[in-house]
């Protein structure tokens, strides 16, 4: 092992003991459970686990406003998220322990959805996602081997796969909000079954004018699935996708205007008070999935998915010096592209009483045509294709089970193969590129989990290797081209569970987790943002990202729950004298505390959100202030049908929906704060949020 993780794992040893004293905080280590109404997301441990705990602590869909999925997340350790529009409902972004979201796999119902090129989810393309996931898994760390790219900082799971069929024959409802900055979520859902055939959709528009000045949003999202299930078999169909229009705001501002004028947009303005309307991002893109799921025995069983995914749009924006007063605006340009991706995956798994083998293979094939044109006339035309296939077995053993006294070994290993051709013209600078490389990655990881009344200790090693993003490509000078980054992740966790014997005693969890990261040419972020806004990244040989995440959480009482998490860590790359500067964007602490009341039908849920300064480029040169938000969550069901059980027919009191009636206050304390910035012009320009602001809204459910 390399000097330097020894001494960063003893660091966070140091650090971890000290942290364990002070206020921690969030989840319980093993996972975090989000009631989605009838829907959960669960956030798992940054290490692999045998067995999964599920928490059940908060409804987070009744304080959906048509926020994108990042923001549900925020209670994530070492989670960070970050908006354009400083509401989080145009493009909303976040990192995990310092790494941004383009190195974080994201699978649905275990099918790949990071763009293959850019490698990251648009979650604006899938606005409202969260209302039709029936749950979601977020594993910091490399965790196991999933279909897609590598994860480098951590991996995310949807299922929106029904888990199963309601005991009544048709379920439906219908969601309103409506608040600040003419913000409005409308939303209706529907879901029913007759013997094994089940079917359902959802469909959600949600329309902001942004906190920022002209950062709209009109956001489309729909959902359709129809599935067939018996007791071996099941056949699901499942479309999924979404159209977006917002207005760009993706510039940020610089300090002085962030103190006198912190909504002030820059984009498709000249001077004061001339504007391009039409200066907006629009897409769509839409989801396809076939999966079929068959049980041979108690021990086999097998599944196999299909999928394709098709998108489409473009960017529009006005040259200011093409403006006059007489003719308007000329010079217009627009920069856009058409994307396929389809493939297809299989894996099947045996168990029995002394081990658990799991393997698979996965492969797709994408292709994306990217295009410019001014006033009409083409401008450049590049072209994008990649291949990328995996294999992979993992094996679980049991060595011992005794009483209470569990232990688990397990071993993983995958080889993937990626082709990847980038031809035609570079979008950045209208030359010619011509590039084509065949990546051949192996990842091993390998862990034990040791339980005994309670106490329940992890440890695991991972590798990980990734290759660069479109991007990466075009911002390198022809044939100096950007190298594919290794990882080597070590994990070591500890939970204790704890429950009284008493029903209205106090149950909860405490657990502490110490990592490191150790990078082999990682990609880091310069602080700049590349001709169409994408962060500009270089390698750097050495570096690393070690840290300690303490968590806790609580149930004091029925209707009390206490819960939080407290993060440390150290990010740092190699300079070519030796020393070591602090990587980009990757703060030293994050916190989250949260309470949550819930009595006869009322919750209300207190969340505060703290994270550390952080640099905006890698020479330590601009820095981002540290800063704390406050939210605040209010729900209450109306007892509509227990007024109306006494006095009216069963029949009767089955027609009238159940009424909730949600409130949500966000930034509570009115905190003046930015949470991401870049270093484009040399100059640091920020991006700020928006203030307090409230929501309100009401759902109905039959």
């Amino acid at each position: 092992m390399k000097k330097h993780i020894f001494w960063c794992t003893l660091c966070a040893c140091v650090a971890g003991a000290g942290a364990s004293f002070a206020q921690t905080a969030q989840d319980s280590v093993k996972t975090q459970d989000f009631q989605l109404d009838e829907v959960q997301i669960v956030a798992s441990v940054p290490v692999f686990r045998t067995h999964a705990v599920e928490l059940k602590t908060q409804e987070l869909t009744r304080a959906n406003v048509g926020q994108n999925l990042p923001v549900f997340l925020s209670s994530t350790p070492a989670l960070v998220t970050t908006s354009d529009d400083g509401l989080g409902i145009g493009y909303t972004y976040f990192h995990i322990r310092g790494t941004d979201q383009s190195r974080i796999n994201v699978t649905i119902n275990g099918v790949p959805v990071n763009d293959a090129e850019s490698q990251t989810v648009f979650w604006v393309n899938v606005s409202d996602i969260a209302a039709g996931t029936e749950s979601l898994t977020v594993q910091r760390g490399v965790g196991t081997s999933t279909n897609g790219s590598s994860a480098f900082g951590a991996s995310i799971n949807l299922s929106m796969l029904p888990s199963h069929v309601d005991s009544l024959p048709f379920v439906a409802g219908l969601d309103f909000t409506g608040g600040m900055y003419r913000t409005f979520r409308e939303s209706a859902f529907f879901r029913a079954s007759k013997g094994a055939w089940n079917f359902g959709g959802r469909f959600s528009k949600i329309n902001s004018d942004g906190y920022v000045e002209r950062a709209k949003s009109d956001l489309y999202s729909y959902q359709a699935n129809l599935g067939w299930h018996n007791a071996r078999t099941k056949v699901d169909v499942l479309g999924f996708g979404g159209i977006e229009h917002t207005y760009m705001a993706w510039y940020g501002i610089s300090d002085s205007l962030v103190q006198v004028h912190r909504r002030y947009n820059p984009a498709g303005l000249l001077g004061d008070t001339v504007s391009y309307d039409n200066q907006t991002d629009n897409f769509s893109q839409h989801h396809a999935q076939l999966h079929i799921r068959h049980s041979f025995s108690p021990s086999w069983s097998l599944s196999a998915a299909g999928h394709y995914t098709y998108g489409t749009g473009y960017y529009e924006m006005a040259d200011y010096a093409t403006y006059s007063p007489e003719n308007g605006w000329d010079g217009i340009t627009r920069d856009g592209l058409t994307t396929h991706m389809g493939g297809a995956n299989i894996n099947g798994r045996y168990l029995n009483d002394y081990l658990s083998l799991q393997f698979g293979l996965a492969a797709q094939y994408y292709t994306c045509d990217h295009w410019g044109r001014r006033n009409s006339a083409p401008t450049y035309r590049g072209l994008g294709d990649k291949t990328d296939g995996n294999i992979y077995a993992k094996l679980t053993g049991y060595p011992l089970r005794r009483g209470h006294e569990r232990l688990s070994l397990y071993g993983d290993l995958q080889y993937r193969l990626v082709d990847y051709r980038i031809s035609g013209d570079n979008e950045y600078t209208y030359e010619p590129i011509a590039f084509h490389h065949t990546y051949h990655f192996f990842n091993p990881k390998a862990g034990l989990e040791y339980l005994n009344h309670g106490h329940q200790l992890t440890a695991s090693f991972a590798m990980a290797n990734r290759e660069p993003a479109r991007s990466d490509f075009l911002n390198a000078s022809d044939g100096d081209w950007p190298k594919p980054e290794r990882l080597y992740d070590y994990e070591l966790g500890y939970t204790y569970t704890f429950r009284s014997s008493r029903p209205s005693g106090i149950n909860g969890s405490v657990g502490l987790n110490l990592y490191c990261m150790d990078y082999d040419n990682q990609l880091v972020s310069t602080g700049a943002l590349s001709a169409l806004s994408y962060a500009v990244l270089t390698n750097v040989r050495r570096s690393y990202r070690c840290g300690v995440e303490a968590m806790f959480g609580v149930n004091w009482t029925d209707w009390f729950r206490w819960e939080g998490n407290l993060v440390w860590s150290r990010n740092k790359w190699r300079l070519s004298d030796g020393s070591w500067n602090t990587i980009s964007f990757s703060p030293d602490w994050t916190a989250v505390n949260v309470l949550d009341f819930h009595v006869a039908g009322f919750q209300g849920v207190l969340s505060t959100h703290f994270v550390s300064s952080q640099y905006l480029d890698n020479d330590e040169s601009a820095k981002l202030k540290a800063y704390t938000f406050t939210n605040l969550q209010l729900n209450y069901t109306l007892p509509i049908r227990r007024w109306m059980a006494a006095n009216t027919s069963e029949a009767v009191n089955k027609s009238v929906p159940s009424v909730t009636l949600r409130c949500l206050l966000n930034n509570l304390f009115d905190a003046r704060y930015c949470s991401n910035g870049n270093t484009t012009y040399g100059t640091p320009l920020y991006y700020p949020q928006a203030g307090i602001n409230v929501h309100a809204g009401f759902a109905l459910r039959w």
